[in-house]
């Protein structure tokens, strides 16, 4: 799995892990994240997600990063949002906002740097995770840690599990044994809620466990 698997299923419309709703578990956990008025909340892989703009009617700003021009056009056009003329900054073509304080990287996630996204106080982790493979998985956990989160960030994470070894993903199955392995060395992982979840497409649904973790700084313990 590589870039032109995600350019090429925005490209052809295959896109129903995006939801249509802001998502339930921020709407109810954005409080536990600790956020200053104004604060920073950093989206990797973000997509068109609507949670980037109810995030900053809340008062936040709000930075994403994703691999696909169509995502990021189609998040301004379908939530009627002006933008100004996209720039060129490094290896990123950038979309910001002009009555909100949103603006999205277009452009591959390993390539962005704190340089771009300025002081991050969260990150907001709806879709990344489980989009990615396994051999990828340490590596977007390590640049996260390493290059985008300072050591006061918070965090808000959604994975999901499931028992279907012949379904190729992503979503991928994550265990709650490798959020930990990933994460611990540098975040508490506190379990907020867990439920049922379909996904896939229309005519391959399957039935997960979907789970929201509250990542906390282990320093601030």
């Amino acid at each position: 799995m590589d870039n032109e698997y995600w350019l090429n299923r925005w490209q052809v419309g295959q896109t129903s892990f995006h939801q249509a709703d802001v998502e339930k578990y921020l709407r109810a956990n954005l409080g536990r994240l600790g956020l200053a008025p104004g604060a920073t909340v950093f989206v990797p892989l973000c997509g068109k997600s609507i949670d980037m703009l109810w995030l900053a009617t809340q008062g936040y700003r709000v930075v994403g990063v994703e691999l696909s021009a169509i995502a990021c056009e189609a998040f301004f056009s379908e939530n009627r949002l002006e933008a100004a003329t996209p720039v060129t900054e490094g290896r990123f073509r950038v979309h910001r906002a002009k009555d909100q304080p949103i603006t999205l990287y277009e452009g591959d996630f390993f390539d962005l740097r704190a340089a771009h996204t300025g002081p991050v106080a969260a990150f907001y982790d709806m879709s990344s995770l489980i989009a990615l493979p396994v051999e990828l998985r340490k590596r977007y956990a390590q640049h996260m840690k390493d290059e985008l989160l300072p050591p006061t960030a918070t965090g808000l994470l959604i994975s999901v599990a499931y028992d279907a070894p012949h379904y190729p993903g992503p979503p991928f199955s994550i265990s709650p044994e490798e959020l930990p392995r990933l994460w611990g060395d540098r975040f508490h992982l506190e379990p907020l809620g867990s439920g049922e979840k379909l996904v896939g497409p229309p005519t391959g649904r399957i039935s997960t466990t979907e789970s929201a973790w509250l990542l906390t700084p282990r320093a601030q313990r």
